[in-house]
């Protein structure tokens, strides 16, 4: 545990009846970009601020460095928060806000007017010091709270869905910025958020939290690509699961049996054998469609499978189609990376062929 620097061990915070937090242990490295991602009302914030010293856990422990900080008070914990509302201080200038914490801190002049001037540059709003709160934009605002935060450096950073407020492109701004930040000061950022998008585009781990409890701690790319639960392959982006039973073994790979389907063909990562139910998880991503089958060569290894289209949604970038296949609705995603008023248009109720490669399902435990 010595060598973690952000530790909590099987912690548990109940509220009456209600378990928010349940048996949770995890451990996040000095300088990480953490992430806790889940529903409203999985247990995330009420990890963070178990972690500010806002909420004390039932059973359990918190170590920072090593430290014990389970009943430290806040103020003794070098913890800081960034909320979604700024909690920006109306009367104050910006340069009055970052510097508030280091005054009450009572830090000497000089050393007050490096650290704020430092981070104002930092997070581009030099020119803005002697700006009150009510002249900046909602992403200027962010930049405010984030650099008070980190004025007087803290060993940690808990951001609380900081950009829900911002809309689209400013949140998309801010993602880019808020990277850039946590690459310049180099302190450990702990990010709450139900964004998968926001999750998957700036943390280093992502630890998916449902009901109270971790069900998978990974990098982005293996959480979106190996899924460790239905739930995760279903939270983590658009999915397709194919339910059914494993009929057959051949070698690395299986075939599945879904009712009213033809069979499937799957990598076996999880080397399951005959008889056992499985949920297998394909990304629209993942899934051709075509007017007509691949090349014989190529049909003879991959999944096959005739369809008939439902629905399309045209999305610039790319083209989701939503389409029956022996009573079983499939999504799939078809990139635009040529010009596509070249190609011949797929469109409603067309009969096409949709297909994908065994390795590109990935097996979940099966729920039922």
């Amino acid at each position: 545990m010595n060598n973690d620097f952000l530790v909590f061990d099987h912690v548990t915070k109940r509220f009456g009846a209600l378990t928010a937090v349940n048996d949770v242990c995890l451990t996040v490295t000095k300088g990480e970009f953490f992430s806790l991602l889940g529903p409203s009302g999985c247990g995330k914030t009420t990890l963070l601020r178990m972690l500010g010293g806002f909420e004390r856990p039932d059973s359990g422990r918190i170590y920072l460095e090593g430290k014990d900080i389970t009943d430290l008070p806040p103020n003794q914990r070098r913890v800081h928060t960034v909320f979604q509302n700024y909690a920006l201080f109306p009367t104050m200038t910006i340069w009055d806000n970052i510097a508030f914490s280091l005054k009450l801190a009572k830090k000497p002049k000089e050393e007050i007017e490096e650290r704020v001037d430092e981070i104002l540059k930092m997070i581009q709003l030099a020119d803005q010091a002697w700006k009150y709160p009510n002249q900046l934009s909602g992403g200027q605002k962010q930049r405010v709270a984030i650099a008070r935060a980190l004025v007087d450096r803290p060993q940690v950073l808990l951001l609380d869905e900081p950009l829900a407020a911002l809309d689209l492109k400013l949140r998309q701004h801010m993602l880019l910025e808020l990277d850039t930040i946590h690459d310049q000061v180099g302190i450990t950022f702990l990010y709450v958020t139900h964004d998968q998008g926001e999750a998957m585009s700036l943390s280093d781990r992502i630890a998916v939290i449902n009901r109270g409890k971790v069900e998978q701690l990974d990098s982005p790319a293996k959480i979106y690509e190996a899924p460790s639960s239905r739930f995760v392959a279903s939270f983590i982006g658009d999915t397709n699961f194919f339910s059914g039973e494993i009929v057959s073994v051949d070698g690395d790979y299986c075939f599945i049996q879904c009712a009213g389907f033809p069979q499937i063909k799957a990598y076996n990562d999880r080397a399951l054998k005959v008889g056992q139910q499985i949920d297998l998880s394909v990304r629209p991503e993942k899934i051709r469609v075509t007017l007509a089958p691949p090349p014989p060569e190529k049909g003879a290894s991959i999944n096959v499978f005739p369809s008939k289209v439902k629905d399309i949604v045209y999305q610039g970038v790319y083209t989701k189609f939503w389409l029956d296949s022996s009573n079983l609705r499939i999504a799939a995603l078809k990139p635009h990376s040529r010009f596509l008023l070249d190609q011949e248009a797929i469109t409603w109720n067309d009969d096409v062929f949709v297909w994908w490669h065994p390795d590109d399902g990935y097996m979940v435990p099966s729920e039922e």
